[in-house]
């Protein structure tokens, strides 16, 4: 089972030893059509709307405030609020969210490289180093750790389950997840 969720941010728990946790928000969402397990999902992610999403609000019979649409796998069978009852058995969830850009980045930042020596009379600094061979293959090789767009990604992670919500519909997980606070993803059930 798939569900939306808004990162809320970390915490901790109160035991001995204490855990770092992370709370989520499962966003509250309509199923509109569901074949063979797959369903076309409709949230909210606070944004503006445009024809084509007014088009599908009418269609599904949706309220305005429903203006994004996904599909997810899902434990409902017909259409109508999304079933969160498998989460409060899960005991593994897999979170997929968009890791924090960092725009342009170095290649000691993006690849944690070692750099050079700090002493006077060095020209080494921060920089790359050598990046290639000489008279063959006369090329820079595919794949070589360089300067260039550093996070920003699609990250996928697991995290164990410590509790559910099912009243306010927050998910706590054992550790982190990518991305700031605030930002959306995705959860799947993998236990």
């Amino acid at each position: 089972m798939e569900y939306i969720v808004e990162k809320i941010g970390m915490s901790r728990t109160v035991t001995v030893p204490s855990k770092p946790v992370t709370l989520l928000k499962v966003l509250d969402a309509k199923v509109c059509e569901v074949n063979e397990g797959r369903a076309i999902v409709a949230y909210s992610n606070g944004k503006k709307t445009n024809k084509a999403i007014e088009g599908q609000q009418k269609k599904y019979d949706l309220p305005k405030e429903y203006n994004r649409f996904v599909t997810l796998t899902v434990a409902n069978t017909e259409a109508g609020d999304i079933d969160v009852a498998p989460l409060s058995e899960a005991k593994v969830v897999k979170t997929s969210f968009n890791s924090k850009g960092r725009g342009f980045s170095g290649a000691m930042k993006r690849w944690n490289f070692g750099g050079g020596p700090a002493s006077h009379g060095h020209r080494f600094g921060r920089r790359t180093g050598s990046i290639g061979m000489c008279e063959w293959p006369g090329r820079v090789m595919k794949g070589q750790k360089m300067p260039g767009q550093y996070g920003n990604a699609k990250v996928t992670v697991k995290n164990e389950v410590l509790s559910f919500d099912a009243e306010n519909k927050i998910l706590v997980v054992v550790g982190s997840v990518p991305g700031a606070n605030g930002s959306l993803g995705r959860i799947k059930v993998a236990k």
